[in-house]
């Protein structure tokens, strides 16, 4: 599966201000946390709004450290798409990091990315169906 874009991501001890930024400049809805090239985690919207507003702490005292989603699923790089799309919808969770074989890394899928991909399989499927048949009956 193709990826058009870059993967943004967040230093630990940054503060969650500053990746909130980050989201809404970049207009994503997660950073991956990564440390001396190390994947430690993932900050989400929904990590903001569960974890900040709703325990009413303060976004810019509160690292992103303290709040990040740690270990979480990730998907290997030959995983199939409907693979990736029954992890995001079995955990419901919007995005899936994509690991090499040392847990390093290479990047992340959103819910967005599986649903757009599908869209795109159905186009095609459809449109060789139709000149199928306008072959066939032409």
């Amino acid at each position: 599966m193709g990826k058009g874009h870059a993967v943004y991501s967040v230093h630990p001890d940054s503060t969650v201000y500053e990746a909130l930024k980050v989201l809404v400049d970049k207009n994503v809805g997660a950073l991956v946390v990564i440390d001396k090239d190390k994947f430690l985690g993932i900050f989400s919207e929904r990590d903001y709004a569960r974890r900040v507003i709703l325990k009413g702490r303060a976004s810019k005292e509160t690292t992103i450290r303290e709040i990040m989603t740690e270990h979480p699923i990730t998907v290997t790089e030959d995983e199939t798409i409907e693979v990736c799309m029954s992890k995001m919808t079995d955990k419901r969770i919007r995005h899936l990091p994509v690991v090499d074989d040392n847990g390093r890394l290479i990047g992340l899928i959103s819910i967005g990315d599986v649903v757009k991909y599908i869209m795109d399989e159905q186009k095609n499927i459809i449109e060789n169906l139709e000149c199928y048949i306008h072959g066939t009956h032409h």
